[in-house]
């Protein structure tokens, strides 16, 4: 077995006796990555020289969910969907994949996965194959969710947080001040002095 870096290690121990989970937002992270490079891949192929109606579709389109779209996006999605794009098709096997988080028991939900990954390995589209065969050598890991339904998004978010005022600080003179800036806005901390009552 390869060596790991140390911080990569510490991921595959369980912690308090519960396996490694896969947050919901890394599964999509690599799925959004995936249709990303289908769409460029797409996006740099010899086509007419009108043929460029998937410029300026990342940002308003293919990273949002369907529910989220405005009704001009929506007839403008539905409209680039129907040419048959491979953009499209990545993009439906990522918005299927939605359902995989919404079965109660791990058994139901590894007979979605069988279902989608067929579907995943069939499409042709080597960065949708290479997340959906990643995804089956980790399947253990989104299955654990199920029993716990536990993610990361808060410490996720307490890390945004952490990393936006280390980026506004533009720099630390010692890690004491960065530890005491991290605790005084993340420990939402009251300051207003406390006056007496008359």
């Amino acid at each position: 077995m390869p060596r790991l870096c140390p911080l990569r290690q510490a991921h595959l121990i369980p912690v308090h006796g519960k396996p490694r989970q896969h947050d919901k937002c890394q599964v999509a992270k690599h799925l959004g990555e995936a249709v990303g490079q289908v769409r460029r891949a797409e996006n740099k192929a010899p086509t007419a020289e009108d043929d460029d109606w998937l410029k300026g579709t990342r940002q308003l389109l293919w990273l949002f969910n369907k529910a989220n779209l405005s009704p001009a996006q929506r007839r403008r999605f539905a409209a680039i969907r129907q040419n048959g794009p491979k953009t499209a098709r990545a993009w439906a096997i990522k918005e299927e994949f939605r359902w995989f988080w919404r079965y109660v028991y791990p058994m139901s939900a590894e007979e979605f996965f069988s279902q989608w990954y067929a579907c995943g390995v069939r499409c042709r589209l080597r960065p949708v194959i290479k997340v959906a065969k990643m995804l089956k050598r980790h399947l253990p890991n989104p299955l654990s969710y199920f029993p716990h339904r536990i993610t990361n998004a808060t410490s996720e978010g307490f890390n945004s947080g952490i990393q936006a005022l280390k980026y506004a600080a533009r720099g630390f003179r010692s890690f004491q001040n960065y530890r005491t800036l991290i605790l005084f806005f993340c420990g939402k901390l009251d300051l207003r002095p406390r006056l007496p009552c008359h």
